[in-house]
């Protein structure tokens, strides 16, 4: 095993122990890729388990990281509630890491087998990326999920988190890398890049080294990396969800299904930032949008609707929308609220600002409820159903890396199996091609 001796940040080099050569990140991470390829799962499976022991062992010291990041930001930002961890977030963090450690493993399955006329054997199998880049906002729970994520499915990771989050990612990853020495592997299997500017574009120029780029943040992030990367870009994260009440929708059911979508998490990609309705039931507008004001929500209503919120909605929490109240991921107690005629208005609505992450109907007609799934085109569409759900371990999946809102290789949430390519192996015993 080499023993790092200094890590020089500027120049990104690492110097080894009884070696005259300096070794990059980029060299570092490509041999621990590839030395993955001989770790069998359950090895994987210990250091996964060994990972979640020692997290919650190390908690303190995470949690005294991850105070002096908070302290530098603003509580009222959005932001805060995603950056801030606490004992019990530290807990569902390792309750994660052992779920995802027991998941089976993604690696070596066969998706189509044939044999040709000549006797050759050619069987199509999944593999890993290799390198997987992740560039992220304040969001440290993301260096857990990566990691587990991308060990699992055979893959290292370079990470690029924000400057708001540095202590606490630095923290995280010295913790998983104590492990992988434990267990003798390649502690560059997960590498942490500076904070700076200078080390995301050094990482979205990384070709023939990473394999793919997964940003994890707003729009503006994952416009940035789309258009600067020389790297595959699988884009996730950004959330401009929406809600339409049908002109059969279940009052009681929709009251439930707004209020969840827009309040369990402000500050995640899948709660909702516009409430659609139908102009006939603008009446239970108010019973819609009655349980919003205990958590002082902010409501953006166009003319009809605040008509019809006007004195029965906090005067002080509600506001007339302009055309800039659409189209944008609050991230905050904030949502605006759009009239429709039908569901056809509702649908070119959510065509015009959608960002295809989560769309939600609240109906009881089969026909508008089979006309939403099929003309909207978001990677998750639901039917009474709150779209808080949008979250890999909810459909089942384990965990996932992110919420892909694009159709090449994954769409929807990103689990182990989203992690993985595929190579053909061919056998023979002989044969050649005339």
């Amino acid at each position: 095993m080499l023993k790092v001796l200094n890590i020089d940040s500027k120049s990104q080099f690492f110097y080894f122990e009884n070696m005259n050569q300096t070794i990059s990140w980029k060299q570092s991470v490509v041999k621990a890729s590839s030395s993955l390829n001989l770790v069998s799962d359950e090895t994987i499976k210990s250091v996964l388990l060994a990972l979640a022991d020692e997290t919650l062992a190390k908690s303190d010291l995470i949690l005294n990281e991850n105070a002096k990041d908070l302290a530098a930001m603003d509580k009222v930002n959005p932001m805060y509630d995603r950056l801030l961890l606490t004992k019990e977030r530290i807990e569902g963090i390792a309750a994660d890491i052992r779920n995802v450690a027991s998941l089976p493993s993604p690696l070596g399955k066969i998706l189509m087998e044939t044999t040709r006329p000549n006797g050759m054997k050619i069987s199509k199998i999944t593999v890993p990326f290799g390198v997987i880049g992740i560039i992220y906002e304040a969001r440290p729970n993301v260096s857990f999920d990566v990691f587990s994520l991308c060990l699992k499915s055979g893959n290292a990771c370079v990470l690029k988190g924000g400057t708001d989050a540095n202590n606490s990612n630095s923290a995280i990853v010295k913790v998983i890398q104590s492990v992988l020495l434990k267990f003798g592997l390649d502690q560059n299997t997960v590498t942490l890049l500076p904070a700076g500017r200078e080390a995301t574009a050094e990482l979205m120029n990384a070709a023939g080294t990473v394999d793919v780029i997964i940003p994890r943040g707003g729009k503006g992030l994952i416009d940035f990396v789309r258009d600067n990367s020389r790297i595959p870009v699988i884009e996730t994260g950004a959330g401009i969800c929406h809600t339409y009440f049908d002109e059969f929708g279940d009052a009681e059911n929709g009251k439930e299904i707004i209020f969840n979508s827009k309040t369990r998490r402000v500050s995640v990609c899948n709660a909702m930032d516009c409430l659609i309705i139908n102009k006939k039931r603008l009446a239970d507008l108010p019973q819609l949008c009655e349980k919003l004001a205990t958590k002082n929500v902010i409501i953006y209503a166009d003319e009809k609707a605040y008509t019809f919120l006007n004195g029965k909605y906090p005067t002080a929490l509600l506001q007339k929308a302009t055309d800039e109240s659409f189209g944008i991921e609050f991230l905050d107690y904030k949502m605006s609220v759009k009239t429709v005629t039908s569901v056809l208005d509702a649908v070119e609505h959510i065509a015009k600002y959608s960002s295809k992450h989560s769309e939600c109907i609240v109906s009881e007609d089969e026909n508008n409820i089979t006309y939403f799934e099929k003309v909207v085109d978001a990677s998750c569409v639901y039917t009474n159903v709150s779209t808080s759900f949008t979250d890999g371990a909810q459909f089942g999946l384990g965990a996932e890396i992110g919420i892909s809102t694009q159709k090449q290789h994954a769409r929807g949430p990103m689990a182990l199996a989203e992690l993985c390519s595929y190579k053909w192996i061919i056998k023979g015993n002989g044969q050649i091609r005339n």
